[in-house]
């Protein structure tokens, strides 16, 4: 960079430019447009009247006049600026190259993954107080209802099925069930089970009308206690409704609360609280709750589940130990991820997607299915990888895919046979012919309710959603709060960037200007790795003295100017001190805008529901992206052949919480920050669409905790003023 430049002077003159207060008292204005507008002294009645017209028009106007790196018209050429990935993308995997890369690779995807779906760290593990009721004899086994509680006062619903015959310890599975109607009292129907019955899908009229049932009945004839729970609204569960769960559309503005918040929120999205995290916490619980029973042994616990119950098996078996043979079917592929909100969560799949969460479980026994669905590629797209997952780690016979395409997405007699094979197989149950499923008679609604008389049903609603999820952030926060080290491990995930991995960035001149006291150098910032481009400003005083500062601002790069098309005083005075100035033009700003800015609004994904999880769940957020390019601009520096020795970097009023979470994520690699908070929280943003909505940063202590984490500790600009070296 340093080289583009011309012998550099000493910057003797100071130029001031007036305050908004002082325009008023004495009616004269110095900006170009208000001398064309009032070409004597202005009336103090007029400059009353107009100033608040006039002062948005003088800063369009200075914006303006910034220079352009970019010929008007052009935006940056720039990866970010194509159409937004959804749940509809193309989510491949790649193999790893070896055991040890697998190790670390596997280990921040889990941890990401965790940090996700709002268990970072996990929630209190509180008494169940289950209770196990209303036996039913199948005649070789038996079912019972149950319920107990994952959260103080909030139950988990079910059927228990168990073998009438045990010996010794027996292995325990639990089944979520997916997005059939009414799952555990699931009825397709006499006529629409004949139709299958014809189809060889199954054999049983019965069986077929209840494919969630008959699995659970085969298990436990084989010798496993089963557990089959209701996912979030359905069947019992129902004190956060299914249409809350399973169909939000729109947000409810009295939801929206620093205090008592709801599902969807920003508040909530900034506490990574979600149908996701509420469901998968539930299935931790429900193998809390097999591990109770006297009979089960806790080294050979199971998890299968088709559709969103597969989703919930793929989960809870990246993120739980304990699970020992898993059976997600017809969901994990590398096309659609999921639809539903209970299937998604913020920051859940912007790196890696469903492939990648199921290879977490290498390299113990998984066997996936496939049909004429999403999952229709798996055979050649996505299991392949996995295959050569589980060779490398030694054990490619614990991976298997049951590819049977004829049939659309289900869970049917096929499928359940291949699941009784791997299962015999893998938890040692000693079946001869596991597959032969023999007929039972399906049990209805009003066999398995779980409430009645003697059980009544709990209370749920807003109130109650409220009071979860206040519980929640207030077991974590105080976690959280004492322990620094997780609130570190959850901002360097959340950000997703740190200084040492933001990319290789190149600096490109376009024009350069010579403008007495310091050269004024427009250009690009490029950074290959990523495919990113940043317009920027550089500013070199004559008497450089091989020390920089970014300079942050809310316009971006036109940040630099004040009103007159000078060198802000702040700026000015970094270049007398013989230091060089960068102006940024973050991700959507200044360049990256069509119309002038700022942004109010981000980009969204075209979805019906107003969730942040369909866009943040598969697109970093914009907060992110731009600490993101502070960090490609400091690596540049500090890579640079005729870099700077020293980088400062600068966040006035409107700019502090980018300057606090590059700070932050930059180490030891910057000398001196300057940060002015201007009571910035993340806990007050009040809409998922604006820019400044950080998933996960109210969880993880706010902006004070970037402020107390940081290596290097900022001056704070809001209790002490400017620090000397910007006056």
């Amino acid at each position: 960079m340093l080289s583009e430049g011309a012998p550099l002077d000493k910057v003797n003159e100071k130029v001031a430019g007036p305050s908004p207060s002082s325009l008023i008292r004495t009616g004269s204005h110095n900006c170009p447009l208000c001398r064309w507008l009032f070409p004597g002294e202005i009336p103090l009645f007029v400059m009353k009247s107009l100033v608040l017209v006039l002062a948005s028009l003088c800063s369009s106007l200075a914006a303006s006049a910034a220079p352009r790196v970019l010929p008007e018209g052009t935006l940056p050429d720039d990866r970010r600026l194509a159409p937004l990935r959804d749940l509809n993308g193309y989510f491949p995997f790649t193999p790893p190259g070896s055991k040890d890369q697998w190790a670390t690779r596997a280990k921040k995807i889990r941890h990401d993954l965790k940090v996700a779906v709002g268990l970072f760290p996990e929630p209190d593990r509180n008494p169940l107080n289950a209770v196990i009721h209303g036996r039913i004899d199948g005649g070789d086994f038996t079912v019972e209802k149950v319920y107990f509680e994952t959260r103080p006062g909030y139950l988990l619903t079910g059927s228990l099925y168990r073998p009438k015959t045990m010996k010794g310890k027996i292995p325990g599975v639990i089944c979520p069930h997916g997005h059939w109607n009414e799952a555990r009292f699931f009825d397709c129907g006499e006529e629409a089970a004949r139709k299958l019955v014809q189809q060889g899908a199954e054999t049983d009229v019965e069986s077929a009308r209840n494919h969630i049932q008959s699995r659970c009945v085969g298990l436990a004839r084989l010798g496993c206690t089963v557990f089959q729970y209701d996912m979030i609204g359905y069947c019992d569960n129902d004190q956060i409704s299914y249409q809350l769960g399973h169909r939000f559309a729109k947000q409810r503005p009295e939801m929206i609360s620093e205090k008592n918040w709801g599902l969807y929120s920003p508040q909530a999205e900034s506490h990574l609280q979600s149908i996701m995290m509420l469901q998968t916490w539930n299935s931790m619980r429900a193998i809390d709750f097999l591990q109770s029973l006297p009979e089960v042994d806790d080294r050979r616990i199971a998890v299968t589940g088709a559709s969103g119950g597969g989703t919930q098996s793929f989960a809870i078996s990246a993120l739980d130990p304990r699970v020992a043979v898993s059976m997600p079917a017809v969901m994990v592929s590398t096309a659609m991820q999921g639809g539903c909100t209970c299937e998604n969560s913020t920051l859940m799949r912007i790196s890696e997607g469903n492939i990648a969460f199921a290879a977490l479980f290498a390299p113990k026994p998984l066997a996936l299915t496939a049909a004429n669905d999403w999952t229709r590629e798996m055979s050649t797209k996505g299991f392949p990888e996995l295959r050569k997952t589980y060779e490398l780690l030694g054990v490619p016979d614990h991976v298997t895919l049951h590819d049977r395409t004829e049939f659309d997405h289900n869970y049917n007699l096929p499928s359940r046979q291949a699941m009784y094979k791997w299962f015999n197989k893998h938890l040692d149950l000693g079946a001869r012919a596991p597959e032969k499923e023999r007929p039972h008679r399906r049990l209805t609604e009003k066999d398995l309710t779980v409430f009645d008389r003697n059980h009544p049903k709990p209370a749920g609603g807003d109130d109650f959603e409220r009071r979860i999820l206040a519980k929640l952030a207030a077991e974590s926060g105080a976690r959280i709060a004492a322990s620094p080290e997780i609130a570190r491990q959850g901002w360097n995930s959340i950000l997703g960037s740190r200084l040492e991995h933001p990319g290789d960035v190149k600096w490109q001149l376009v024009s350069k200007k010579d403008r007495g006291s310091y050269l004024e150098m427009p250009g690009l910032h490029n950074n290959t790795t990523h495919g990113e481009q940043v317009p920027v400003i550089w500013l070199y005083p004559r008497n450089w003295k091989n020390h920089a500062a970014i300079f942050l601002s809310p316009h971006g790069k036109a940040g630099l100017y004040d009103e007159q098309g000078n060198p802000r005083a702040e700026v000015r005075a970094l270049l007398r001190n013989g230091v060089s100035v960068c102006g940024i033009d973050l991700f959507l700003q200044g360049e990256f805008l069509k119309d002038d800015g700022p942004l109010t609004q981000t980009r969204r994904v075209k979805n019906p529901r107003e969730a942040a999880c369909y866009t943040l769940g598969y697109n970093r957020p914009l907060f992110a992206q731009r600490v993101h390019d502070i960090l490609s601009t400091i690596r540049m520096i500090r890579t640079d052949g005729h870099g700077a020795e020293k980088i400062d970097l600068v966040g006035l009023k409107g700019a502090g919480h980018w300057a606090a979470a590059a700070n932050f994520a930059a180490g030891e690699a910057l000398e001196r920050v300057a940060i002015e908070s201007s009571g910035f929280r993340f806990i007050k943003v009040k809409d998922i669409r604006h820019p400044d909505l950080m998933p996960g940063a109210a969880k993880y202590g706010d902006i004070d905790a970037l402020l107390n984490l940081a290596s290097r500790k900022a001056w704070n600009v809001d209790a002490k003023g400017l620090p000397g070296w910007l006056k």
